[in-house]
């Protein structure tokens, strides 16, 4: 069909990079600035010492004397403990390796490995960020530089998230959200270099080495760990099983990690709120523009930061709620009015990632009464217009207007309530764990011949926590598709990763989707066993089953039980966080 994610586009192919010297891991990083280069070290530094201090006390905790045989030949060979820990692995030979060579894991226990493994696995990550930031003046191409930058940004999140892992005192809900996040981080990277030729591809693959390994091996290791594996609802594929846990309470049917203030907030009238920074474009407020209010927003705030966004179309350049920039809650004067619009493609010779018209990574975002836009067009290819890497994180009563690639929901919890999403092919894809309520979602007349697919889920590991539920939707065809819509068939979803997971529970379909329901990626038998696609009381003349795709990983819920796992209450645990955000939420299957 030539409408792939990542198929040809007529820009010319990258070219090799001319590098006037491959660093090796011992080669000293770049000359910058003083405060730029005391800013890496105390960073660094910050990350070493974490992993250092916990090595230390394990070291001393686990060392045993007077056994008579010496250290080495101790380390030589792999403990029982190891052995059965890294036996729950995908990659076992690089767990038991990359253990041996850590001091105390011989005298560990079983759980105690899982936070070795974690050490061992932040380590990588903080050198494999030290030592790839060192090319950062080698000249690159545009999308080149895209690729690398992505790399740089996501491999800093993911020590944020491996730190986050080893020190907080979270659940295991969170550590599991995280440790899938860093290995989505991973994975996005690897995505972007893997359309670019030449030395720094080749600098960064060895800077990256086993860490997309090494990471899904934290994962493995701590859902067992956890118990995770323990309490699998039966009936569902291997790879497709997840933790069933209580529902708790809610509140209207939001998580419970909005405090009631954000409630009120999420409904209360544009003239009520107080808002901290004002954007207006005509300078009747703090700042007049959007990239001005991020930069003002206090960083790593545990306080809600309010930017009132007043009407107006705003097209700015890199738009981006960064990691630092948590808990800031934007506030638009509605759908059509305040607008947030970009028209960046991968035709502008950079990756999907970085196409964005609107980023937010920084946890605890919130959107409210907004339009994000991305107005480049179904010839461009994929071209986003809003990117959600943030945990905790609530659109509210927003417009998503694109073609392929609408909404990127790229990692960590998420949840989207009243949205009304517009899009071709695979207009709502990512790998975050993400629930849609009481949204409409829109397929639209794409490019001649093109089917279209409303989500494209990429879960590549099977103990990630992730997956789409669209629960309570209506998934329909716009206006200008249904006189058509027999020249484009559209379908739910296809698998863009092995484990890909999205279910669509008590919506309406509209007639404009395939009785078949569901696409192979690429006309290929990919993941069509791995997969887990499921389909729960639904509605409306595209819901019959009769005609469904047969695939071993599709199934038709029958148990409340199962389709429950994929509420807010049970999939993005929303009960404990949604409440305090004010949005009106079901926690659990019905009103």
């Amino acid at each position: 069909m030539g409408y792939g994610r990542l198929g040809k586009h007529e820009p010319e192919p990258s070219q090799p990079e001319p590098l006037t010297g491959q660093p090796d891991y011992n080669m000293s990083p770049p000359r910058t600035t003083k405060r730029t280069k005391l800013k890496l070290l105390l960073f660094f530094s910050f990350a070493f010492i974490i992993a250092s201090a916990v090595s230390v006390s394990l070291l001393i905790k686990f060392r045993t004397t007077g056994s008579g045989e010496s250290e080495a030949a101790i380390r030589a060979r792999p403990t029982i403990a190891i052995s059965r820990t890294c036996s729950r692995t995908r990659y076992p030979t690089l767990c038991v390796n990359s253990l041996l060579d850590f001091p105390g894991s011989h005298t560990a226990s079983e759980s105690q490995l899982a936070h070795i493994t974690m050490n061992v696995t932040l380590q990588r990550l903080g050198k494999a960020l030290y030592f790839s930031s060192a090319i950062s003046h080698f000249e690159m191409s545009s999308l080149v530089r895209s690729a690398y930058e992505d790399c740089l940004e996501l491999l800093a999140d993911s020590v944020s998230h491996l730190s986050r892992s080893l020190n907080s005192a979270g659940s295991t809900q969170d550590v599991l959200t995280w440790l899938s996040a860093a290995l989505t981080n991973q994975d996005t990277c690897t995505d972007g270099l893997e359309e670019v030729r030449g030395p720094v591809r080749n600098v960064m693959e060895e800077r990256l080495r086993d860490l997309g390994e090494l990471v899904s091996n934290c994962l493995a290791i701590y859902a067992a760990a956890s118990g995770g594996r323990n309490e699998d609802f039966s009936g569902v594929p291997i790879g497709n099983r997840r933790r069933m846990l209580a529902a708790g309470g809610s509140s209207g049917g939001v998580p419970r990690w909005l405090s009631r203030r954000e409630r009120v907030l999420l409904d209360m009238p544009v003239a009520a709120i107080q808002a901290d920074i004002v954007v207006s474009k005509d300078g009747n407020g703090s700042v007049k523009t959007i990239a001005e209010a991020i930069k003002k927003a206090p960083e790593y705030s545990t306080r809600r930061t309010i930017i009132y966004v007043k009407a107006g179309r705003y097209e700015e350049d890199n738009l981006k709620v960064g990691r630092k920039k948590t808990n800031l809650m934007f506030i638009g004067d509605g759908k059509g009015k305040t607008i947030i619009s970009g028209g960046k493609s991968i035709f502008d010779n950079m990756t999907t990632f970085h196409t964005a018209s609107f980023a937010a990574t920084g946890s605890g975002f919130i959107a409210r009464d907004i339009t994000f836009e991305n107005w480049a067009g179904p010839s461009k290819h994929q071209a986003v217009a809003l990117r959600v890497g943030a945990d905790h994180a609530v659109v509210y009563r927003c417009n998503i207007i694109g073609y392929q690639d609408t909404l990127y929901v790229h990692s960590q919890r998420q949840f989207f309530r009243e949205c009304d999403i517009y899009g071709t092919v695979d207009f709502i894809f990512g790998n975050a764990a993400v629930v849609f309520q009481n949204c409409s979602i829109y397929a639209r007349k794409g490019l001649p011949g093109q089917k279209n697919t409303v989500t494209a889920q990429n879960r590549k590991d099977p103990n990630q926590n992730t997956g789409i539920s669209i629960h309570a939707c209506r998934i329909m065809a716009t206006s200008d598709l249904m006189p058509m819509k027999g020249n484009y068939s559209t379908f739910l979803g296809r698998p863009w990763k092995p484990y890909s997971r999205t279910v669509v529970m008590l919506s309406h379909i509209g007639d404009h989707v395939h009785p078949r329901g569901w696409l192979e990626w690429n006309t290929s038998n990919f993941a069509l066993d791995t997969l887990y696609y499921g389909e729960y009381l639904n509605y409306g003349p595209g819901s019959a089953l009769s005609q469904r795709v047969k695939w071993l990983g599709y199934r038709v819920i029958n148990s409340t039980v199962e389709a429950s796992q994929f509420t807010v209450a049970q999939f993005i645990f929303g009960s404990s966080w949604l409440p305090s955000t004010g949005v009106a939420f079901l926690a659990g299957l019905s009103f």
